[in-house]
């Protein structure tokens, strides 16, 4: 079986039921062979009891010859774990299912069919993807990818239109939905939540923080119910969770963690396109780069020792933005938007100068620049070519 996961409206439904359907046509599948369920459609509402929709889709399944199966938005199906297995033991059936939850399907029904199932991932369109349709230089694109996103429906939208579309799928689905899905009654504190992790991408924070920023607001969030909440933000993958690794001692530090959004235009929806900060938006878009081109992508921290003023050793921890490893590959990747001085050029490159092995080292910078290496064998780059062109990280 074929999961599609991803967001919501980030493009699962048209890779499934427009481009792989012709796909399938194309090598010659009779369409009545072919089997296409929306269950997040009104039309299919009735299907979603499996006892309707179990021996209603074994009568289109009992013709002679290979059958595919195509479901969308399967979550919606009742006990749909059994139905699928049920799917799978037909002779001749071939099953696509999508979902937005990734607790229900990546984690679950993948393990339930262990080796017999495969995931594939759906993001927003990355930086490149949004240039191949947008019609404008690269400079002002990526100014406009940073604010709005790469949701697909978006694409050629006035910034007005895009804004509205963005505000409304945030509050009528995906609080929506998780709140109905995890039978949150009052949807308030997910909300709030949403509004701190909104106000702090690339910011280290954790669920004990979290509760006693509602507690400096006069509110109570318990870090327990937090924790939760952040859960079910991951898992419908309108969030992402990066952990701390330690450089040196090659181990993850666990608590606290790195949050970013899967788009910077549902993040900035949020946050009624307030707080547009370009240092930690362009941090988020590389993040999103980065796992869109499958790198595990981590913390780096890296340990070092000063003299305080007393003449004592202090230890300090510095930051490595993004510690990304695909195989045997790994690349330090650090987000500067703007390095104006040498105190700033130094504060960048602390954190790489004592990685101390020799894998790539990369500075991307806001301003487009010739990429250019300097005499430590660091390689700075501007944001756009660093998206665009996929040969850096090769």
């Amino acid at each position: 079986m074929k999961v599609v996961t991803g967001v919501r409206r980030c493009g699962k439904s048209y890779l499934l039921f427009n481009l792989f359907k012709e796909h399938l046509l194309s090598e010659g599948a009779p369409a009545e062979n072919i089997v296409e369920v929306a269950f997040d459609e009104y039309e299919s509402k009735k299907l979603r009891d499996p006892e309707v929709f179990y021996p209603w889709v074994k009568e289109r399944l009992a013709a002679d010859g290979k059958h595919y199966v195509l479901l969308d938005e399967v979550q919606l199906l009742g006990d749909f774990e059994e139905v699928l297995i049920g799917l799978m033991r037909m002779p001749g059936v071939d099953v696509y299912v999508t979902g937005s939850n990734a607790k229900l399907l990546s984690k679950d029904v993948i393990t339930e069919f262990r080796g017999r199932g495969d995931e594939v991932r759906v993001r927003p369109l990355s930086f490149s993807e949004f240039m191949g349709a947008y019609d404008g230089d690269v400079r002002r694109g990526f100014e406009e990818y940073s604010v709005y996103g790469g949701m697909p429906a978006t694409v050629g939208m006035e910034a007005q239109a895009k804004a509205s579309y963005l505000e409304g799928i945030f509050s009528e689905i995906y609080v929506n939905d998780i709140a109905e899905r995890n039978n949150i009654r009052d949807a308030g504190e997910l909300e709030a939540l949403l509004n701190v992790l909104s106000s702090g991408i690339g910011s280290l924070t954790n669920p004990k923080k979290v509760s006693d920023t509602f507690k400096s607001k006069g509110s109570t969030l318990s870090p327990k119910t937090a924790r939760a909440y952040i859960d079910q933000l991951i898992d419908a993958f309108v969030i992402e969770e990066a952990k701390r690794y330690d450089v040196k001692g090659r181990a993850y530090i666990g608590s606290p963690f790195k949050y970013y959004f899967c788009d910077l235009g549902l993040r900035n929806a949020r946050m009624n396109f307030r707080q547009v900060e370009p240092s930690h938006a362009m941090e988020n878009v590389i993040y999103n780069e980065l796992v869109g081109r499958g790198f595990g992508v981590d913390v780096g921290i890296v340990n070092a020792f000063s003299k305080n003023a007393e003449g004592r050793s202090v230890r300090s921890s510095l930051e490595v933005d993004f510690v990304c490893n695909k195989g045997d590959r790994r690349f330090y990747i650090q987000s500067a938007y703007v390095i104006s001085s040498q105190d700033k050029m130094d504060q960048e490159l602390a954190s790489l100068r004592r990685v101390g092995d020799s894998f790539e080292k990369i500075v991307v910078v806001r301003d487009p620049i010739v990429p250019r290496r300097d005499e430590s064998g660091f390689l700075f780059v501007g944001v756009e070519d660093f998206l665009l062109d996929e040969s850096f990280l090769s």
